[in-house]
């Protein structure tokens, strides 16, 4: 019961951190917004769609998945700055759980996720997309997308415990981020693509959520003969599940050797 409501307080005080940095906030908004206006509008008419169907509607389950991919940034920010200044030594000090720091980041980090996705939803009706599937498989889609935050949220841990500073954060993100984000079926559908370029991005563990996500919604790009495109909810429930495994306990380890 300590440990959860320490976790809580520690959620609390990051959240009070995001509050006291808008210019955070506009810069994580922007960019999938950013995304959806120019691939929706100038290159949207242009691009296909397997159906014929609307690539807007194609495209913003895809953006869904790719602002959590890209909040693993601020989640390593966030980390290497505390462990840059010495307050995970401060936090040691006091009489509070010694996982609070890290799951109160990870609860932090899933209601800015619920913000989010929150906004890019309207931001999305706003643009022509919709759900078409019920709200109970749009809630369902939510979830899967969620699950995939707080998975890459352990890894945005590990790597903010891993780097020597905030200021090397950006140098190894964008350059893991971007290549999972253009091999995958974020943009373009993988049978749209030369045959050994679109089995790299069926097995994309970002294009499993994006399938599954896409048929919960039930917008196009859905309905491929491949093996990962017809398992797409197992894979999307899997893929993050396998990340947890491997990255939440390498944080832990981590950050208990830090703390010596």
């Amino acid at each position: 019961m300590t440990a959860l409501t320490d976790g809580w307080l520690m959620a609390g005080r990051n959240l009070r951190h995001v509050v006291r940095s808008p210019e955070e906030i506009v810069l994580y908004f922007s960019l999938p917004i950013m995304f959806v206006l120019v691939f929706g509008y100038v290159f949207g008419s242009g691009m296909a769609v397997p159906g014929h169907g609307s690539y807007r509607e194609f495209l913003l389950p895809g953006v869904f998945v790719m602002t959590m991919l890209y909040g693993l940034g601020a989640t390593a920010s966030a980390i290497a700055v505390d462990a840059g200044r010495g307050v995970v030594d401060r936090f040691r000090s006091l009489p509070m759980a010694r996982s609070a720091l890290l799951s109160g980041r990870a609860g932090a980090d899933l209601v800015r996720a619920c913000l989010e996705m929150a906004t890019l939803v309207v931001c999305g009706l706003l643009v022509g997309w919709r759900w078409r599937e019920g709200v109970v498989a749009a809630l369902a889609a939510v979830a899967l997308l969620l699950l995939l935050r707080v998975a890459l949220t352990w890894v945005g841990v590990l790597l903010g415990l891993l780097v020597p500073n905030p200021d090397t954060v950006g140098v190894v993100v964008f350059p893991l981020a971007f290549p999972l984000t253009a091999l995958s079926n974020v943009f373009v559908a993988p049978e749209l693509m030369p045959e050994w370029l679109g089995a790299v991005a069926a097995w994309n563990p970002l294009s499993a959520t994006v399938a599954a996500v896409r048929d919960l919604f039930g917008n196009p790009g859905v309905g491929a003969d491949s093996w990962p495109a017809r398992h797409a909810l197992l894979l999307a429930i899997a893929w993050p599940l396998a990340l947890m495994a491997v990255a939440a306990p390498a944080a832990v380890r981590r950050y208990q050797r830090l703390g010596r």
